[in-house]
């Protein structure tokens, strides 16, 4: 998030799409209704009339997948009616840039495209330069070649009666939200977004986000009271999860993981690769080196590169993501696999495969509370013999979140302390307790091996005392980053160093541990500091602040754009930033001086890109699901031309023709994630027992379903058998002038546990995001039938 919970209650309009919050963060969804409460108008956008639907001002349905031309269609309304910020895009955003004469956008294709190798060649979408090196710019926004006037152009094909005939919108229901949204454009008001899974499981995901981020930047919404785009993580510990490394190709800070190639053979190639020339990602030398000393130790040194031959290494040409390391199991290309956790056989699209593919490991881990279908995945077959299984399978009991301690960070970036509530049941253990035991073995075990496999293990640092149970003391002590020879707690980022000298296990989280006054992360008061942020009650990455960008909150010379929006302003007596934020920035910058109007400090302009490169376009652009109903409307490129693909074996694609049904998965309020705790809970699984399909009631009819009816869903690549749910909370669509039917289905479900049920996932795509290889569960083909 951008913002935080609390902020939420400052919104004149909560554009709720991709998410559920009333169901799925029903606590949190306490600060949407003080919004309302208090004028601001609450809209959700989704393919099913949700519990979150009901609550709203305005309701919009659309089909999955169309996000980008719904976000689209907005961007061209607010164009075209003059509701944009401009003195915000001007100062703030790209959108004067002019862009390099060789640019072009042409029938769904960006310039570029290697059509062979399936990837873009970005050389083209530079921007104009003078001798001295310095952009081009025209602040009137008339220059043709202008961001503005390009982003103009290709959002003018968005226009309302086409976007609406792919979204299956109702006209009168678009041109609500678009009213609603498009008049927090200005100053005194603010929007924000709400997504989760139903924006980024996409084939263009991540262009779903940097949708939403080119409407709010246009608006003037990043960086304000109420404003922002704000993931909803599903877990109390998501957003700490990836901030310490747990998506494979970021360790801890969203640094990237070293590549075992050329261009990163050596520490210092890494550096010269990764660290831009402006920004203050130019310190990114400091956050890896004193990363590499925390990992090392007194083994790192600058003799050995700090260790950096020691450290894990992407394989160069191979798919490192999830579905790319479950294709190498399928193919018996992995001996071996860890899972804290995690529930494929539940979880994973097109589940059926990912089973399969567990039965060519040599050994496999699961780490959880309950027998998981993926600790006994054999199982799923009926009958089938244990014995019969290749996988040697070991099953670790792991204990709660109530039997064990440590921080959580929530959706705000708030990092906050959860003590232990009882102790742990039986042998079960916390993951903390886990790895620790199983590092000081590893190490113990190679501690007389001169092997090169051995070196990494003899250089690791593992100082978190010699007990089972590691001194969090300790391990917090090493996140927040200290002095190699004094062993004293660094205050911030900003204090660390490429020497050597320093050590940080996560730069985002330096300072939060102070060496003196008070602990942020333990230690808290409940009193406001003013717009509910709180800033004594916990640590907010980075540097304690709640609200991202937000020297955006003022004009050019530092004066809120609203007395009712004011976050932080500057005073002009003291010569410093002040308000009830801490700046996102250095405090004493003169808001006029150049720097001083670089709001958004870690783009290498220090502008907000309305414009921006990524793997498959530098503005999103509508494509069709990898399964779609119709042909893509916008130009002939039907799927996102550089979409992840992998092995074809067990992932065939679905004709509508044969699968005229969309469907879509989500998630239900009494049942968390692949249900495998949720589902083992008596109280729970009476609550909801069965795994069902949302289904219209004009659909019901046709296919003579009566509500409870067992039903057969079938894709291209499985059939379950499920209960019907006959509803009004889904209606038939009418895309490009045919009727096209719409289902939704939870994915909790499986064959372990109290309550059982068939899994969803045996239906959904092995597909993904180019740039973040997310898969596309939220759009497929289908079609039903009664069992």
């Amino acid at each position: 998030m951008t913002n935080h919970w609390n902020d939420i209650q400052y919104s004149d309009c909560i554009l709720i799409m991709g998410s559920n919050p009333a169901e799925n963060h029903p606590i949190s969804f306490r600060w949407i209704l003080k919004a309302q409460e208090k004028g601001g108008k609450i809209v959700s956008v989704d393919p099913r009339f949700t519990r979150s639907s009901a609550k709203a001002d305005i309701y919009a349905p659309l089909r999955s997948g169309t996000d980008i031309a719904f976000i689209g269609g907005l961007i061209n309304y607010a164009i075209e009616n003059n509701l944009y910020h401009k003195e915000y895009i001007v100062k703030y955003t790209n959108a004067a840039y002019i862009l390099d004469d060789a640019y072009d956008f042409h029938d769904g294709l960006f310039s570029g495209f290697d059509e062979a190798g399936r990837k873009y060649d970005q050389a083209t979408w530079g921007f104009k330069k003078d001798a001295a090196g310095n952009v081009l710019m025209d602040e009137t926004l008339e220059d043709p070649r202008c961001v503005f006037q390009i982003m103009k152009k290709h959002y003018s094909r968005y226009d309302i009666d086409t976007v609406i005939s792919v979204t299956g919108t109702p006209k009168n229901n678009f041109l609500e939200v678009a009213q609603a949204f498009c008049g927090t454009g200005k100053a005194g008001k603010t929007g924000t977004i709400m997504y989760a899974m139903g924006g980024t499981q996409s084939t263009h995901g991540s262009q779903n986000v940097r949708a939403y981020a080119v409407i709010q930047l246009l608006l003037g919404n990043i960086g304000l009271p109420g404003g922002g785009v704000n993931a909803l993580r599903g877990e109390s510990n998501v957003q700490g999860s990836t901030d310490f490394g747990l998506l494979y190709h970021n360790i801890t800070g969203y640094l990237n993981t070293p590549i075992d190639n050329e261009k990163m053979a050596t520490l210092q190639a890494y550096l010269d690769s990764e660290t831009p020339k402006s920004g203050y990602y130019v310190n990114k030398p400091k956050f890896f080196v004193s990363y590499l000393k925390a990992m090392y130790g007194e083994n790192a040194t600058a003799n050995n590169e700090f260790g950096y031959q020691y450290h894990p290494k992407l394989k160069a040409g191979k798919n490192n993501s999830y579905m790319g390391l479950f294709d190498e199991m399928y193919e018996g290309n992995l001996k071996g696999l860890f899972l804290f956790g995690q529930n494929p056989v539940v979880g994973s699209p097109n589940s059926t495969k990912s089973h399969n593919a567990l039965a060519q490991l040599d050994w496999m881990v699961s780490i959880d509370l309950f027998e998981t279908e993926t600790s006994a995945f054999w199982k799923k077959e009926a009958g089938k013999n244990p014995a019969e299984i290749k996988t040697e399978v070991f099953f670790l009991p792991a204990c709660s979140s109530y039997e064990k301690e440590g921080t959580v960070t929530n959706s705000g970036r708030w990092m906050q302390y959860r003590w232990q509530a009882i102790q742990p049941k039986g042998d079960s253990k916390g993951d903390l307790e886990i790895i620790h035991v199983l590092a000081r073995k590893l190490k113990e075990l190679y501690k007389n091996d001169s092997s090169p496999v051995a070196a990494p293990f003899n250089a690791l640092s593992w100082s978190f005392g010699e007990h089972a149970h590691p001194d969090i003391d300790l391990v917090q002590r090493e996140i927040n980053g200290f002095d190699s020879k004094t062993g004293k707690l660094v205050p911030g980022f900003g204090k660390l160093a490429d020497d050597g000298s320093t050590a940080c296990g996560n730069w985002i989280y330096c300072g939060f541990y102070p060496e003196e006054g008070k602990n942020l992360s333990k230690a808290r008061d409940n009193k406001d500091t003013g717009m509910n942020n709180f800033l004594n009650w916990s640590f907010a990455w980075p540097m304690n602040r709640r609200i991202l960008y937000n020297r955006c909150s003022t004009d050019y010379n530092g004066k809120p754009w609203s007395d009712d929006k004011k976050v932080i302003w500057w005073d002009q007596a003291k010569k410093e930033w002040t308000g009830y934020d801490v700046p996102d920035f250095v405090k004493t910058q003169v808001p006029t001086e150049e720097a001083g109007l670089k709001p958004f400090i870690m783009n290498a302009s220090g502008v907000g890109n309305l414009f921006a490169n990524l793997k498959d376009g530098p503005l999103p652009e509508h494509y069709e699901p990898y399964e779609s109903p119709i042909p893509n409307p916008f130009s002939s490129i039907e799927v996102s031309p550089v979409a992840a693909m992998f092995s074809k074996k067990s992932n065939k694609k679905g004709s509508p023709k044969d699968f005229p049904i969309v469907a879509t998965t989500y998630r239900v309020s009494e049942h968390w994630q692949s249900g495998s705790m949720t589902r083992n809970q008596s109280f729970l699984a009476e609550l909801m027992p069965h795994m069902f399909v949302e289904i219209s009631e004009e659909l019901a009819k046709e296919k003579g379903i009566n509500n409870k009816d067992r039903v057969i869903i079938k894709s291209a690549r499985a059939e379950i058998e499920v209960y019907a749910l006959v509803t009004k909370r889904f209606k038939p669509y009418k895309i490009k002038g045919k009727k096209v039917h719409h289902i939704g289905m939870p994915w909790n479900y499986g064959f372990n546990g109290i309550a059982t049920g068939a899994s969803a996932n045996d239906l959904t795509t092995y597909v993904g995001d180019a740039n973040s290889q997310i898969p596309e569960y939220k759009a497929f083909l289908c079609d039903i039938r009664r069992a």
